[in-house]
């Protein structure tokens, strides 16, 4: 579904990607592990088109490297992007209609019933402005607008960074029910054990190349590769 060939980036003079490869399959899930500051949002980025890179991003076979920043979550990619970002002076109801569409024609799409379904807490702040919301609400918010677009792959930055941990088992039950409909997802987190259960597959990130990809069986047994390179 996702492929990215030799993917190298900077901002400026410095260098930050040294050719990224890695890919993501239909009805996957893949995650993208390291440190801090070691490539993974800036990865996501260039997938997005949002800073200039170089090399191949496709999409369904479609190159989106080639086309402009705005087009590629209309080609199927949904992001929720690190901060979360919502839209603060929209309330949680025009927050999630403001870029619903079908454009792929889901059998069964997400609308703003199933997304309630998914996230109650929501249901209960329709009416609420989006910097009336805590973070963890934000964050379900994120998420819950990026369905709304339909995506055949979403993509999550820091999906529980900075969160309650009732809030996080939140978004991991989410991701967990997300799965099991076989929704593709690329996924940036730092929880290992919850990401070894949901993961597929591993890609480890290292001053911007990757030093190890695998499944979760290959990276739970791998724990020099766990202490070397996510050890803090």
């Amino acid at each position: 579904m996702l492929k990215i060939s030799n993917l190298t980036a900077s901002y400026g003079l410095s260098q930050v990607l040294f050719g990224i490869d890695l890919h993501v399959d239909a009805g996957e899930v893949v995650a993208l592990l390291g440190r801090n500051g070691m490539g993974k949002t800036s990865t996501i980025m260039s997938t997005m088109g949002l800073i200039h890179a170089t090399g191949t991003v496709e999409f369904n076979g479609r190159p989106l490297h080639q086309i402009k920043a705005y087009k590629i979550p209309q080609a199927g990619i949904g992001l929720v992007p690190e901060g979360r970002h919502v839209f603060p002076n929209l309330t949680v109801r025009e927050n999630l209609i403001a870029t619903a569409a079908n454009r792929h024609h889901a059998e069964n799409p997400w609308n703003l019933k199933r997304v309630l379904e998914l996230f109650p807490k929501l249901a209960e702040r329709l009416g609420n402005y989006g910097n009336q919301l805590s973070g963890g609400e934000q964050q379900m918010l994120a998420i819950a607008r990026a369905l709304m677009t339909n995506p055949q792959l979403l993509i999550l930055d820091e999906a529980t960074e900075g969160l309650a941990p009732l809030i996080r088992l939140e978004i991991w039950r989410c991701l967990d029910e997300l799965k099991n409909l076989g929704q593709s997802i690329l996924v940036v987190d730092k929880n290992l054990n919850h990401l070894l259960r949901v993961a597929d597959r591993h890609y480890i990130l290292e001053k911007g190349r990757i030093v190890w990809s695998g499944t979760s069986t290959e990276l739970r047994t791998d724990t020099s590769a766990q202490q070397k390179y996510l050890g803090v």
